[in-house]
């Protein structure tokens, strides 16, 4: 009980000095640079917790976990950036939205994660079926993952309409941000247990992957052009973890293969997302052609 409390201490902690630095505007790319490195070095770090703490594989799978959401995660900032363009979500009240939203979410992926443990180990097919799940998810993100995402076409945003036509447009953002986060929950949660049952773990990698979440949004809202190709990278990741679920009772590859494909496939997509963007060298003006 007293590793979930303090746990879950550091995480309030976390969300409040987030909320307090939301009130003073919205972050400087070199601040939100910073930040990004900050807590994304903070949520590695916590493996080295768990090491002295736990145990060497339990340290393993938590990186592993936190690799899977972090990553999986930036596709989401991506939706939640067209989301607020098409909203008209003031510049200045996204990050409060960011904020209870992800404070939102961390609760929601509790929920999930209490849940899903207890299905998996009252029912093992559950397992095939959530394998089959991110099977399905990565062939639909690598064949549309590319693709801009209307938000006015999507079910929540077409119940939002209907329910509460006059909402303004940060109270309908909030109202998004908290959907599509139960819907990429259906995605990351089967991938960790693909990696590791052990619910502390599960749920310390889920939480310690969103709270850099607010930072890494206004850092990559700018960039979203760039990283052309970042849904094969999530593809690939979410195939692998797959195949470790429809697989698990024939096949059981190290923790360390699985850190090593995470970071092989994110680092291919950003290095062919990079070569996609370096300019094809000059352009050479065309010659007029003799009468």
């Amino acid at each position: 009980m007293l590793p979930w409390l303090a746990l879950g201490a550091f995480v309030l902690a976390a969300l409040a000095i987030d909320l307090r630095a939301g009130a003073r505007g919205v972050p400087s790319m070199r601040s939100a640079l910073v930040w990004s490195i900050a807590w994304t070095a903070i949520g590695a770090g916590f493996a080295a917790v768990l090491l002295v703490l736990d145990s060497p594989a339990a340290a393993e799978s938590y990186l592993a976990g936190f690799l899977v959401e972090k990553s999986l995660s930036l596709d989401n900032l991506f939706v939640f950036a067209v989301l607020f363009g098409f909203l008209g979500v003031a510049t200045g009240e996204r990050r409060r939205v960011l904020v209870y939203g992800v404070a939102g979410a961390v609760v929601l992926r509790g929920l999930f994660i209490v849940a899903g443990a207890a299905v998996l180990d009252t029912f093992h097919f559950a397992t095939y079926v959530l394998g089959a799940l991110l099977a399905l998810t990565a062939v639909k993100i690598a064949r549309h993952g590319g693709e801009q995402v209307d938000p006015s076409r999507t079910l929540p945003m077409r119940i939002l309409k209907r329910v509460a036509p006059g909402a303004t447009p940060a109270a309908s953002a909030l109202v998004m941000v908290a959907a599509f986060d139960v819907m990429f929950a259906l995605d990351s949660i089967p991938a960790i247990f693909a990696i590791t049952r052990d619910t502390f773990v599960v749920f310390a990698a889920n939480a310690f992957s969103l709270l850099g979440m607010i930072s890494l949004f206004f850092l990559l809202e700018g960039l979203m052009d760039r990283f052309r190709y970042l849904h094969f990278g999530l593809a690939a990741i979410l195939a692998w973890v797959a195949a470790k679920l429809i697989l698990v009772d024939v096949w059981h590859p190290p923790t360390a293969l699985t850190l090593a494909v995470i970071a092989g496939a994110l680092v291919a997509a950003a290095l062919a997302s990079v070569r996609r963007e370096r300019p094809r060298g000059p352009v050479r003006p065309a010659t007029a052609e003799a009468d």
